[in-house]
Parts: C-alpha cells; sequence; structure tokens
C-alpha cells in the first residue's frame, strides 16, 4: 500500500497517473478533494481510497503493516497565505507526525519542500542539509517559512541523531507547471494562468520590476514541468539507499517575459504585452530570481534531461488544446 497526501492536486495527482502507468494501483490517497476541479482529476486517476485529512493518523495507526511508502505532498501551498498558525498546524505539525511515523515503522518517505525556502536567494539556491547553513535562509513568505521550518527539523534531527533509519527525501521544488493545477486560481503557475486569456486574444499584463537589476519583464524564476518532477520522485522512490534535501528544477532561469511570449508563439496568437506595478502588498514577498543549483541530484546518479521552458510549453499546450475557456 502507498499513500499519497494531496493526491487529488497538482504534483500528486501527476504522480498517481504515473503510479498507475506502473500498473499501481494499491494507493491511498488523503486529501480534501473540495473543488469540482479536483474531483475531475480523481475521475483520470485509480485508487484504493480516498481519506480526509482529519483522519489520516487513525489510518496510518490502524494500517501501518500494509503501509509501504509515503509521498507528502500535501499542503497549504498559497504563497499569499497571512494565517501562520493555520500554515503551522498543516504544512509543519501534521509533518512532523509523518516524519515519526516514517521513522517509528521504517516506512520510506518522500515530501515536497520549495525553492520559496531560499528567500531573495542572497545565501544562494544550494541543498544543503546542514544545519548551520539551512539557519541563514529567511523565506520571504509565510508558507516559506513553514516549509522551512520542517527542513530544519530534519536537519536538526539529523545533527541530535545520526543518520536516520529509513529512507527520507525532501525535493525543493522550485516554478512547476503544467496539467492539473488550474484549482489554484491565482496561485497557479504564469503558464496555466496566461494560456486561457492568451488563447482569448486578451492583452497580457506583466508586473513591473520594483528592481534596479531587473528590466519590466526580465524577473527570472526556474521553471519546471510537473513531469519532470514526477520523474524526480520515481527515480528517488526506485533508488531507496538515496535520503536528503534535494533542489528539483531544470538547473537553467528563464523570464517572465519568454515564457509568455513561447505561450503567444504555441498558441498562434498576436503578442500583446503590457506592464503594471506589481502591489505593494506583495512586493517585499516577491522573488526576483531563482535557479536550482541541481549538482547534488546528478552527482547521486539522475540522469534524465529537464525540459527547456520551449519544449515544455510546446507540451502542455499540445495536451491542453480543448481546455483554455
Amino acid at each position: 500500500m502507498i499513500i499519497v497526501t494531496g493526491g487529488a492536486g497538482f504534483i500528486g495527482s501527476n504522480l498517481v497517473y504515473e503510479l498507475n502507468k506502473r500498473n499501481n494501483y494499491n494507493i491511498i490517497i488523503c486529501d480534501t478533494a473540495n473543488s469540482k476541479l479536483k474531483k475531475n482529476y480523481l475521475k483520470k486517476i485509480k485508487y484504493k481510497k480516498k481519506i480526509p485529512p482529519f483522519n489520516f493518523f487513525n489510518f496510518l495507526k490502524r494500517n501501518k503493516k500494509k503501509i509501504k511508502y509515503i509521498f507528502h505532498l500535501g499542503a497549504i501551498s498559497a504563497t499569499t497565505s497571512s494565517n501562520f498558525s493555520k500554515l503551522l498546524k498543516n504544512n509543519l505539525e501534521f509533518s512532523i507526525r509523518i516524519l515519526d511515523f516514517c521513522n517509528k515503522n521504517k516506512i520510506g518517505l518522500i515530501y515536497a519542500s520549495s525553492a520559496s525556502t531560499y528567500g531573495n536567494g542572497s545565501y544562494g539556491f544550494k541543498d544543503s542539509e546542514n544545519y548551520n547553513y539551512l539557519s541563514k535562509l529567511k523565506p520571504l513568505n509565510l508558507y516559506g517559512k513553514s516549509k522551512h521550518l520542517f527542513d530544519l527539523h530534519i536537519s536538526k534531527k539529523k545533527k541530535n541523531e545520526g543518520k536516520l533509519q529509513f529512507q527520507c527525501v525532501g525535493l525543493k521544488f522550485f516554478n512547476v507547471y503544467g496539467n492539473n493545477e488550474r484549482h489554484k486560481k491565482k496561485q497557479m503557475s504564469i503558464v496555466s494562468y496566461l494560456a486561457p486569456l492568451i488563447n482569448k486574444n486578451k492583452k497580457i499584463k506583466l508586473f513591473k520590476s520594483h528592481n534596479k537589476k531587473f528590466k519590466d519583464g526580465h524577473q527570472k524564476r526556474d521553471f519546471i514541468h510537473v513531469n519532470d518532477c514526477v520523474n524526480v520522485i520515481l527515480w528517488f522512490y526506485k533508488n531507496k539507499k538515496i535520503s536528503g534535501l534535494f533542489n528539483v528544477g531544470t538547473g537553467s532561469a528563464r523570464t517572465f517575459l519568454d515564457v509568455t511570449k513561447n505561450l503567444f508563439n504555441q498558441l498562434n496568437k498576436k503578442e500583446e504585452i503590457d506592464f503594471i506595478n506589481t502591489p505593494k502588498n506583495i512586493r517585499k514577498h516577491y522573488q526576483y530570481f531563482t535557479k536550482a543549483n541541481i549538482n547534488k541530484l546528478i552527482k547521486c546518479g539522475y540522469k534524465k534531461k529537464f525540459k527547456n521552458i520551449e519544449d515544455g510549453i510546446k507540451l502542455f499546450v499540445s495536451e491542453n488544446k480543448n481546455n483554455y475557456e
């Protein structure tokens, strides 16, 4: 039995889909599935049972001998969330309880961290699990802080207790885009957000830069297709002797202008782009540059190539021809 928390969400539903392609259907999904879109995602995948988060730990207790692995991808992922106590409960405390369960029962765990833990990037994007290095990082939003605190918790545990007795992999996902993220609304990737607008011949509005180091539209992120993220997850699942904290990005930073122009091109639409002021309430939380250092991942033996933004958007457009309304 495999458990996927957040299995009705973005990365989770894509992971279950790939597990199904590998003839794995003995899957338990922990999620709320409280939207029409999420329910539609679930219709496209096969799983044994869906349980709500409030009943999750009772389920673990009753089925601990049957559980072979946990993919912990569920979280409150809104970068604009201001309810820190709720974020701590869902993203930190819930995760610590899963970690303790896996530790006690020697069950493998892969969990989702985030590139938002790096803050403004002043300490680099080095996926070190060294406690002193991690302690220096200052996430720019409360979501990033909640994810960062769990990375710190594991780092401190390893520092105090030594190597964990089970596989534990934390994945710092960068800017993920692809299928099954429409339910995230304004929190979805720029690719999913802009595609239907461009398809309707709307003029696209991008944020102006309020940083002298970057021109308007030249804010850069490491954009990675969800399929590539799932490939990394399944690679670690196969290589159970490898543990640690790893960046999951392409290793290349591209501008928002690059992404937008590629969408116009792939959708065969006339390019119309304007720039608007970044809302003041998010300016201080805004990351102007992210780029994953993936040397550690490659050194561990990961060999698959990541899609560049051109190939990723081409795939996205071809898979969503009838899904831009």
